[in-house]
């Protein structure tokens, strides 16, 4: 006989990016697609510039209860990337970086 209780919710990491968007409109979490909030998926959206304004970056899994700021892990990940794939970074990043990484010599702003 199936069960008639819902199903467990996933038990996964999401990820959201806080938007900055100026000083007239602020800081908001922008509406995303549940599919887009995987840590692997964000970072490849930074990367496109899919982000205009990152101000931080918040990862929970409400499943074991837990969340955090990742601002700076994902901020190094995004420079070590850019540095490895040799990559531009993207001005969408410039400030995010500076704030939570510090501007990499080895990486070329575009």
């Amino acid at each position: 006989m199936p069960s008639l209780s819902p199903a467990a919710p996933d038990d996964r990491d999401i990820y959201l990016v806080l938007q900055d968007f100026g000083e007239r409109l602020g800081q908001a979490w922008p509406e995303v697609d549940k599919q887009r909030t995987d840590r692997e998926i964000v970072v490849s959206d930074l990367l496109r510039g899919e982000y205009f304004h990152p101000a931080r970056i918040v990862a929970f899994n409400t499943t074991e209860g837990w969340s955090r700021d990742v601002s700076e892990e994902i901020a190094a990940e995004l420079a070590q990337r850019c540095v490895d794939e040799d990559l531009d970074v993207p001005r969408t990043l410039d400030a995010f970086l500076n704030r939570h990484a510090g501007r990499l010599r080895s990486a070329r702003p575009t």
